[in-house]
C-alpha cells in the first residue's frame, strides 16, 4: 500500500488512483497539445507523461491566450544538499518560464525545515539554504523575472498578507489535511499559511509545477483564495523520480545510496549506478541474451525515459536492444552514467558563474519585491 503525503512517499504508487484520491485531473492529450502549441516547443517530460496531472491548467492557458498572463511559483525545503530528484521539477519550471516569459517566485522554506527537522540547528539550515539557492540559481532562470527568497528574510514584507491568510485557515482544517497532532509544535501549525502566501504575489492565476505529494497545500489555498480577492492557484503535477534501488517510492535524501547528489563526482556517479541501480535484466549474460530485459522495472531505463534521453528514436533503440537481449545491463547503466555526468558537469559550470544576488536582491523583479509590502 502506497503512502503519499508532503513528508513521506513510499510503496508502489498508482497514479490514476492518486488522481482520483486527490481530486485532480489527468492531463489529456488535447490539453497537452494546447500547452505545447502555446509554448511553441514540445517538452520531453510532457511528451512522456512525467508531468501527468493538473488543477486548472486549462484556465491558465485560457488566461494566457486572453492576454491576462499568469505567474509561476515553486520552492525548496533546505534540509540538506540537493540531489537529481530535487532538480527535475525546477528544470521543467525553467522551460515554462522560458517559453511563456513569466515571473517566477521560489520560496526557500528555512523556517519549515527548522521546525520540522528536530535534528537541525538554525545555523545548519542557513548553510543548507545558501547551498541550495546556488544550485537552484544554476538551473538558469531569467534574472529579471525571478525572485528567490528565504522565508526568514522576507517575512516582514508579507506579514500583513500572512496574517490575513492564517486567519482564514482553522486548526481543524490544518489538522485534517496535514495530520497535525497535540505533539506538533505550533510553528508547524502556522507554517502552511506562509506556503500559500506566494500564490497571492500577483493578481493573476498562479501555476505551481511540483510533485503531486505537495498538492495538499494548494487544496487549502483554493478554499480561501477567492475570499481574499485572489485566484485559486493552478498546479501541474509530476510523478516521483524513483530511487536507484527500485521504481517504487521516490528518491530520498535520507537514503544516501538511493540518490545522485549534485555534488557527486564522475567516479561516484558511475559507482552508484553500477552498484545500486535496480536492473530489469536477467541473472546471467546467457539468460539475458535469450530473454532480454524488462524496461518497466529497470531504473536506468526509467531515468533515461523521464529526462536523460530526450531523443525518442534513440530511446526506442535502447528499449528495443535491451528487451531483445542485445544490450546488456552494464551497457545500459553506462549510457545513463554518461548522460548523468554530462548533466551534472553543465550544472556545476552554471553554478560557478551564476549571479545569485541578482535573483535574490538585485534583479528587476527582486528589487520590486523588496520594495513591496504585501497586503490582502
Amino acid at each position: 500500500m502506497a503512502t503519499v503525503t508532503p513528508w513521506e512517499v513510499s510503496g508502489s504508487v498508482d497514479y490514476d488512483k492518486l488522481i482520483e484520491e486527490f481530486g485532480t485531473k489527468k492531463i489529456s492529450p488535447a490539453l497537452r497539445e494546447k500547452l505545447v502549441s502555446l509554448a511553441g516547443e514540445d517538452n520531453v517530460m510532457l511528451r512522456r507523461e512525467f508531468f501527468f496531472s493538473h488543477r486548472d491548467l486549462d484556465l491558465v492557458l485560457k488566461d494566457y491566450e486572453a492576454g491576462k498572463g499568469f505567474f509561476l511559483y515553486t520552492g525548496r525545503g533546505p534540509s540538506g544538499n540537493m540531489h537529481i530528484g530535487h532538480l527535475i521539477p525546477l528544470v521543467f519550471t525553467k522551460w515554462l518560464q522560458d517559453k511563456f516569459k513569466v515571473n517566477l517566485y521560489i520560496e526557500i522554506t528555512d523556517d519549515e525545515k527548522f521546525l520540522h527537522k528536530k535534528n537541525l540547528k538554525w545555523e545548519g539550515v542557513q548553510e543548507h539554504s545558501a547551498n541550495n539557492i546556488a544550485d537552484i540559481a544554476a538551473v538558469g532562470f531569467d534574472p529579471d523575472r525571478t525572485f528567490i527568497f528565504k522565508d526568514s528574510e522576507y517575512a516582514a514584507n508579507v506579514y500583513p498578507l500572512l496574517m490575513q491568510t492564517a486567519r482564514k485557515v482553522t486548526f481543524s482544517t490544518a489538522k485534517a489535511v496535514f495530520g497535525f497532532t497535540n505533539e506538533t509544535n505550533i510553528g508547524m501549525v502556522q507554517y502552511p499559511a506562509y506556503q500559500m502566501v506566494p500564490t497571492f504575489f500577483e493578481k493573476k492565476r498562479c501555476l505551481i509545477p511540483a510533485a503531486i505529494d505537495q498538492d495538499p497545500y494548494w487544496r487549502i489555498q483554493r478554499d480561501i483564495a477567492e475570499s481574499l480577492g485572489f485566484y485559486k492557484t493552478a498546479a501541474i503535477h509530476s510523478k516521483f523520480f524513483p530511487p536507484l534501488q527500485g521504481v517504487e517510492g521516490k528518491m530520498s535524501a535520507s537514503m544516501g545510496g538511493s540518490a545522485i547528489w549534485l555534488t557527486d563526482e564522475e567516479k561516484t556517479v558511475r559507482k552508484k549506478v553500477m552498484k545500486y541501480a535496480f536492473s530489469g535484466g536477467q541473472e546471467s549474460v546467457e539468460e539475458h541474451r535469450k530473454k532480454g530485459g524488462n524496461v518497466e522495472v529497470d531504473v536506468s531505463f526509467q531515468w533515461l525515459k523521464m529526462l536523460f534521453e530526450p531523443n525518442d528514436k534513440e530511446l526506442k533503440r535502447i528499449e528495443s536492444e535491451y528487451t531483445s537481449g542485445q544490450l546488456l545491463t552494464g551497457e545500459l547503466k553506462q549510457i545513463l552514467v554518461d548522460r548523468l555526468n554530462a548533466f551534472l558537469a553543465k550544472h556545476r559550470e552554471m553554478r560557478e558563474r551564476v549571479d545569485v544576488d541578482k535573483l535574490m536582491y538585485d534583479g528587476k523583479l527582486a528589487k520590486k519585491m523588496w520594495e513591496a509590502t504585501y497586503k490582502a
